[in-house]
């Protein structure tokens, strides 16, 4: 397995953050991004996950809620990968991924489209 400061690993999500298009970046609304060493124990293999509405399914009731969170976890990613440039792709394909989720586009879509 790869090793990699917790700091460099949140400078890599902070990059591929840095690397949507600001056209994209000025409509997200209401979400949070995290870094997790671990995923939930039920899903060891997870390498993100959101959670939340998709701006796709919002209506007028979507007022006063928590934050969408979107959460890319270390360890897996970490063991997935052989290098660390191995690393910088991955973790910019999940953090595209997850922001896609918050946009609405689902897993299959992903998938056709190379972000899977």
């Amino acid at each position: 397995m790869l090793t990699m400061t917790r700091d460099r690993f949140e400078e890599l999500v902070s990059e591929a953050l840095d690397r949507i298009p600001p056209e994209l970046t000025r409509v997200m609304d209401n979400v949070a991004v995290f870094v997790e060493d671990e995923p939930p124990a039920d899903d060891p293999e997870l390498l993100g996950l959101y959670e939340g509405t998709p701006l796709t399914e919002r209506g007028e009731w979507y007022a006063g809620v928590l934050p969408d969170r979107i959460t890319i976890y270390m360890g897996p990613i970490l063991r997935f990968c052989e290098t660390a440039d191995d690393v910088v792709h991955e973790v910019a394909v999940t953090v595209v991924h997850e922001v896609a989720h918050h946009f609405g586009i689902e897993d299959a879509r992903l998938h056709e489209l190379g972000w899977g």
